[in-house]
């Protein structure tokens, strides 16, 4: 199973961003995705969550800026950035709790990052 974010970058303040994690693998079933960041001398925290049936959950630092989205059927989801402020800047990581073919457990794996940088 591999996760692979993609739309980082370099956006001014007050820009938007869109990020994109697509799951492949022998995935059977795919529970839970979100989006995680770390920046530099921090601990990696939350950004937003989104489950199966399409509830979310977001950290109170992005609400009403970022919104998160998921493809079912393509087993990707997706992070719309507006108003991106400088405390922003961090790694993005994308993560998913997923059932693999011929498993029962459920496991999370997570992607490699992308990086957003907000700057002027």
């Amino acid at each position: 199973v591999q996760l692979q974010a993609s739309g980082g970058g370099l956006v001014q303040p007050g820009g938007s961003l869109s990020l994109s994690c697509v799951v492949s693998g022998g995935v059977f079933r795919v529970n839970a995705m979100g989006w995680y960041r770390q920046a530099p001398g921090r601990q990696r925290e939350l950004v937003a969550t989104v489950q199966r049936e399409g509830s979310t959950n977001y950290a109170d630092s992005v609400k009403g800026r970022f919104t998160i989205s998921r493809d079912g059927a393509k087993n990707t989801v997706s992070l719309q950035m507006n108003s991106l402020k400088p405390e922003d800047t961090a790694v993005y990581f994308c993560n998913a709790e997923i059932i693999r073919f011929g498993r029962s457990s459920r496991d999370i794996y997570w992607g490699q990052g992308t990086l957003v940088t907000v700057s002027s």
